[in-house]
C-alpha cells in the first residue's frame, strides 16, 4: 500500500511543459494519394488534410460551417469520411445522395470494409459520418447501425509483447549506440509502463506536436520509496483518454535486465546534446546532429530483432496489454497495474477481457499456473467492488 500511495503522489504533480520548436509551426501540405486510394475530384471535397476532412468536406445542398479548434481530435472522423467518399465514387453515388446518406447506403459501405478493419475504426467511421451530418444539419438514418458491426470486422486478437520479446531486444541491440539506446528506452518504459506507443514516439519526422507530443523539456524528477527503489515520473502532454490533460509516466525500478529506470537514465545520458524543444524520444546522429525516434522505425527493428529471434512479429499495441500481464503475474496489486496504464476502474474490467485470454501463453510452470488462479480470484473481488 505504500508503494500505492508514492504512485498516486507522484501522478498528482503538475509538470513544467516546454516550448514547442519553430520547426513545428511549417504548414504541413496534404500528400498525394497513393494509388487505389484516389477520391474523385470535386469542389465539395477538395484534398486537405484528414482531420480537416470534417471541416472541408460539405454536401451540394448545404453550405460549410466553421468548427472550433477540438475537430483536431477527429482524424479518425475525418479518415472514414475520406473512405466514404471513395466508396461513393466507386458506386457512382450522387452527391444529393450522399447527405443525407440511407440506411442502406451507410451499412453497404461498412459491410464493404468488413475484415479489412477492427470493429472500433468502423465504429468511429459511422460516428463521423453521423458527426459530418449534425454538422450540416442533415438527417441521421444511420440509427440502427451504430452498434451493428458485422462480427466479421473484427480484426483477430494480437499476442502481447512477452518478456522474451524484451530481453531479445536487450541482447540483440548495441546499448553504446545512441539510436538502439534510444530504441530500447522505449522498449521498456512502454512495456513496464504500460503506456501506448503513440503517446511516447511520432508517427514522422515532420508529425511533431508539442500539443501531443512529450518533449525533452518536459520535467523529469527522480525519487526513491522508503525501501531506497528509486523511480522516474515525467509527463506526456496528451493521452487517448485525457485529451489536453495529458498524464504523468512513472518508470519504477524494476528486477530485471529491463529495467525502465536504468534504460531511461542511460537514454538521457547518452543523448545528452538534444536540444529541449526536441522529441523526448530523439537520439543524436553520427554527424553531430538529432533525429527523432519514430513509430515505423522502432517498430520495424524490433521486429527485425524478433524474426531473426525466431518471434513473433508484433504491433505498437502489443506492448501495453503484455506489461500489464507480466506486472500481473509478478503479483503487483491490481489498484496499482491498473494506475500505471492509467485505466479508470470500469475501463480496467473492461480491459481484463483481453488480458484474460492472453494469459494462458505465460504459463510456463506450475507457479505461473498457480498465480494465474490467484490473479482471477483477485480480479473477481475487484470486478464486485468496482461494478
Amino acid at each position: 500500500m505504500a508503494a500505492l500511495a508514492h504512485l498516486r503522489e507522484a501522478l498528482a504533480h503538475s509538470p513544467l511543459i516546454g516550448v514547442p520548436p519553430s520547426a513545428v509551426h511549417k504548414c504541413i501540405k496534404p500528400r498525394k494519394p497513393r494509388s487505389g486510394n484516389e477520391i474523385a475530384l470535386s469542389s465539395f471535397r477538395p484534398i486537405v488534410l484528414a482531420h480537416d476532412h470534417l471541416h472541408s468536406f460539405h454536401s451540394s445542398i448545404l453550405e460549410e460551417l466553421p468548427l472550433a479548434d477540438v475537430l483536431k481530435l477527429f482524424d479518425n472522423y475525418g479518415a472514414g469520411l475520406l473512405h466514404f467518399h471513395q466508396y461513393c465514387d466507386s458506386r457512382s453515388i450522387p452527391e444529393n445522395n450522399r447527405m443525407p446518406a440511407s440506411d442502406h447506403l451507410l451499412a453497404s459501405f461498412i459491410a464493404s470494409w468488413a475484415r479489412k478493419v477492427a470493429a472500433m475504426m468502423a465504429q468511429n467511421w459511422l460516428a463521423g459520418l453521423h458527426f459530418w451530418h449534425n454538422l450540416h444539419g442533415a438527417p441521421w438514418f444511420g440509427h440502427s447501425l451504430s452498434k451493428v458491426v458485422p462480427d466479421s470486422s473484427k480484426c483477430p486478437r494480437q499476442p502481447p509483447v512477452m518478456l522474451d520479446h524484451i530481453h531479445a531486444l536487450f541482447c540483440r541491440l548495441d546499448l553504446s549506440n545512441a539510436f538502439d539506446m534510444s530504441m530500447f528506452a522505449v522498449t521498456c518504459v512502454t512495456f513496464w509502463c504500460c503506456c501506448r506507443l503513440g503517446e511516447l514516439v511520432i508517427d514522422s519526422v515532420s508529425s511533431f506536436d508539442p500539443v501531443r507530443h512529450v518533449s525533452r523539456s518536459t520535467k523529469i524528477r527522480h525519487h526513491a520509496l522508503q525501501n531506497q527503489i528509486p523511480f522516474i515520473v515525467f509527463h506526456i502532454p496528451w493521452t487517448k483518454t485525457t485529451h489536453g490533460d495529458g498524464t504523468n509516466i512513472v518508470a519504477s525500478k524494476i528486477d530485471d535486465l529491463t529495467n525502465p529506470v536504468t534504460a531511461l537514465n542511460h537514454h538521457l545520458s547518452a543523448n545528452s546534446a538534444i536540444p529541449p524543444t526536441a522529441p523526448f524520444f530523439t537520439y543524436e546522429t553520427a554527424r553531430g546532429g538529432w533525429m527523432p525516434m519514430t513509430r515505423p522505425w522502432f517498430l520495424a527493428h524490433c521486429n527485425w530483432i524478433w524474426r531473426d529471434a525466431w518471434l513473433l512479429e508484433l504491433m505498437g499495441h502489443c506492448f501495453r496489454i503484455g506489461g500489464a500481464s507480466e506486472l500481473l503475474l509478478r503479483g503487483i496489486p491490481l489498484d496499482v497495474v491498473a494506475m500505471q496504464g492509467h485505466w479508470k476502474s470500469r475501463a480496467f474490467l473492461d480491459y481484463w477481457c483481453k488480458i484474460e485470454s492472453i494469459l494462458p501463453l505465460f504459463v510456463t510452470s506450475s507457479f505461473m499456473d498457480a498465480r494465474i488462479s490467484l490473479i482471477h480470484s483477485l480480479m473477481d473481488l475487484y470486478a464486485r467492488r468496482y461494478k
